[in-house]
């Protein structure tokens, strides 16, 4: 990983900007899940993780109480960190099917994964405020992360805040064309990355059948074509 992504993370997980945030992982990590005790939370916010030189980004939501912000690391420990990891596995750019724990071997390969918020929200909702706090981070990513090729947006906020990014930007003028949708797919302008839009894996989504298994596959399968398209 690059000196430079090293330094975000640090500072991501020395991040005290939003205090409602920090108060809630902390709490959760000191009373924990009866599932859990044995384990030493995290309760810090979560940074990226990933392959340095991805060409697919991904961005999720927030950690979850009892998943990243035990775990530390994004979408590992959870029932949607599960679903997700399975879909990267069968789509190659995982090298295992499940993620459990910081150590447990998983590497990503051309792929990286973020979140529009850091720390573990009450509800699994951040406010907008602490979005906007947050939004710096990702900015800082998607300057380092030079070689992305796709963007894909794991729900609606995910989307909206990546798209926030471009608007402020000048990249796009509003966000009124890019709909959220499954599997949408959008070319936001010239040398930007090609835009997939997700429902995120969520266990309310999963467990209802709004999103299985090979909708999401088909999403990493369709990410891998478009960056091997991209920029050659």
């Amino acid at each position: 990983m690059s000196d430079a992504i090293k330094i975000l993370n640090r500072k991501i997980v020395g991040c005290e900007l939003c205090p409602r945030l920090r108060t809630y992982g902390r709490d959760v990590a000191r009373v924990k899940r009866r599932a859990y005790l044995d384990w030493e939370y995290w309760g810090k916010p979560v940074p990226g993780f990933g392959d340095p030189r991805a060409r697919v980004l991904l961005i999720g939501l927030a950690p979850g109480a009892h998943g990243a912000n035990r775990t530390g690391r994004i979408f590992t420990g959870d029932s949607s960190g599960d679903f997700l990891y399975r879909a990267l596995y069968e789509t190659g750019f995982a090298s295992q099917a499940e993620s459990r724990s910081r150590q447990d071997g998983l590497e990503l390969r051309g792929a990286y994964i973020t979140a529009a918020a850091r720390c573990a929200p009450p509800d699994n909702k951040p406010l907008p405020e602490e979005l906007a706090r947050c939004r710096p981070y990702l900015e800082r990513e998607l300057e380092l992360l030079k070689e992305v090729r796709v963007v894909v947006a794991l729900g609606g906020v995910a989307l909206r805040t990546y798209l926030g990014i471009l608007r402020d930007r000048g990249a796009i003028k509003s966000l009124a064309a890019f709909p959220f949708g499954h599997l949408r797919v959008y070319r936001p302008g010239p040398g930007l990355p090609v835009l997939i839009a997700s429902y995120h894996p969520s266990q309310q989504n999963t467990s209802t059948g709004k999103l299985t298994a090979a909708m999401l596959r088909e999403v990493f399968e369709r990410a891998l074509r478009l960056a091997s398209q991209s920029g050659d």
